[in-house]
């Protein structure tokens, strides 16, 4: 890691989707466990750690999974409304086999056993747990001029019987990680148009909703 390793403010500021800007060249073995290792430093509800971090490098393995998410994501496409289809097809929105390494990051309900401390009331805070790992991922990737592209278009009983995740494990992320040629300024989503960012000040409410 650079001696000169950016703010976690700087970090937030230019973590970026990425998908159209991985070079294809693997990052070492020492910078990804880096990277996880920040990731399971993440807190964690009952300090339950539920998460799971499954590597992925066979290249045969990440075609067949770009092939499921190409089918989803035509699947999505004919789904739009027709006004909305030339809106989207410009969107890539996965690098997948151009990345060169997946982590398929997962969550483990059962960890920890039947009492969690912090999680009696609001089971959800486990699942909140695991996403707290993936955000650390993230920010430490950035800091590591590493790009992150989060893949949502899959079907997750695919993607369970793919990885051989036991129940009642569940699989809520695959991320592609690799080198990029740049980070884009503007997330890809809004230079494309299909949505713009909300100000701050439309999502700050004091007091009351």
């Amino acid at each position: 890691m650079s001696e000169s390793a950016v703010s976690v403010y700087e970090a937030i500021r230019r973590r970026r989707d990425v998908r159209a800007e991985f070079s294809g060249e693997i990052i070492p073995d020492e910078t990804l466990m880096r990277i996880l290792d920040a990731a399971h430093r993440a807190p964690s509800v009952g300090n339950t750690q539920p998460w799971d971090f499954v590597v992925v490098r066979n290249p045969e393995t990440l075609n067949t999974f770009a092939a499921h998410v190409a089918d989803a994501r035509l699947n999505f496409a004919q789904s739009l409304p027709e006004d909305r289809r030339p809106t989207f097809d410009p969107v890539k929105i996965e690098g997948i086999a151009e990345s060169g390494t997946g982590i398929v990051v997962t969550y483990d309900p059962s960890r920890g056993g039947p009492n969690i401390l912090g999680r009696h009331t609001v089971d959800d805070t486990g699942l909140f747990s695991a996403v707290l790992a993936i955000q650390n991922l993230w920010l430490a990737a950035v800091a590591e001029e590493i790009g992150i592209g989060w893949v949502s278009f899959y079907d997750e009983k695919y993607l369970t019987e793919l990885m051989g995740i036991p129940s009642p494990v569940r699989p809520i992320a695959w991320l592609c990680v690799g080198k990029v040629t740049q980070f884009q300024q503007v997330p890809d989503l809004e230079r494309f148009g299909w949505r713009q960012r909300r100000p701050l000040a439309d999502a700050v409410h004091y007091e009351t909703y």
